[in-house]
């Protein structure tokens, strides 16, 4: 009885140590001397915050870095993306893959422009109702555009949390250490140090541990299992492109940008000129995602 009240004690321990740790704030001082010099992270303007979050989704900073300004060339505010035509904005979408961002950005200016007179959502659960905005999007854009205390979980800051903690973590607690580590007041700078961070001493293969800031408190320390590996945020690997349905998508998309398609045509458009039906049902889910429409035999950009 007493070894079985023993374990409980040390079990009770564990878990009340593990609700009072926050990662350290040697983050930040590293931040302050690391942090990469973004062009997004230069304006706390919301709807330019917004785009580069939507953007940067699954999109290498590379790509970003050009698409970004062009894009806010052609739409400078939310009104003027609200009111353009979804060909419009899918066009200026080239190069950047994963089209259906376009369409759901796009919806997403059309809602804060109808819901919200043009002004991007302060609150989360505003930001939560927009087309395309999910709990990283919505927070990034309180903490990078309106200075808030919101903590990001992204893949990188999810590697993170999990290592320091030594174990997976499920995504209500990998939120609630996140939330309950940003220093009061500094959301804007805490989270870019943790992001970049993760993604440049903390990485997903190779973490350079020597270099770490946080080792002596880190429970991993780079010894047996990642626990990042399934822990929550935490993105696994990308199916294979080549030959994929995504890569007919991105194919059809990007001749559409050009011209209207016959649907004869969309087997040899779509790179499967032997498997018409493949070509017939993967275009079906470009129909269906917004991405086109139509009309008699012919597809063609939405012009709604």
């Amino acid at each position: 009885m007493e070894d079985v009240l023993c374990d409980l004690t040390t079990v009770n321990t564990v878990n009340t140590k593990e609700l009072t740790r926050i990662l350290p704030i040697d983050i930040l001082v590293w931040g302050a001397e690391h942090l990469r010099d973004l062009p997004w992270r230069r304006t706390r303007n919301p709807w330019f915050v917004l785009v580069a979050e939507v953007m940067l989704q699954q999109t290498q900073i590379d790509r970003v870095l050009s698409k970004w300004p062009a894009f806010l060339e052609e739409f400078p505010t939310v009104i003027s993306c609200a009111v353009a035509p979804t060909s419009e904005v899918v066009k200026q979408w080239e190069g950047m893959g994963f089209n259906r961002r376009a369409v759901l950005l796009h919806q997403a200016a059309k809602s804060i422009k109808d819901n919200h007179g043009g002004e991007v959502p302060l609150e989360l659960d505003e930001l939560l109702l927009l087309p395309g905005i999910g709990p990283y999007t919505a927070r990034a854009i309180l903490a990078f555009a309106y200075e808030q205390d919101s903590a990001v979980v992204d893949t990188n800051v999810g590697r993170v949390l999990a290592r320091w903690m030594g174990r997976r973590l499920k995504p209500a607690e990998a939120q609630e250490l996140a939330d309950r580590s940003v220093p009061l007041g500094e959301g804007w700078a805490w989270n870019q140090a943790v992001l970049d961070f993760g993604s440049m001493v903390c990485r997903s293969k190779n973490p350079k541990c020597e270099e770490c800031p946080i080792y002596s408190s880190c429970a991993w320390q780079g010894i047996g299992v990642d626990p990042a590996k399934g822990s929550a945020g935490v993105s696994g690997t990308q199916s294979r492109f080549e030959g994929s349905d995504r890569q007919g998508r991105g194919k059809l998309v990007a001749a559409l940008r050009k011209n209207p398609i016959k649907k004869s045509e969309l087997a040899e458009v779509m790179g499967w000129p032997l498997d018409p039906e493949r070509a017939e049902r993967v275009a079906s889910t470009v129909i269906s995602d917004g991405l086109a429409t139509s009309e008699g035999d012919t597809l063609s950009l939405p012009q709604i």
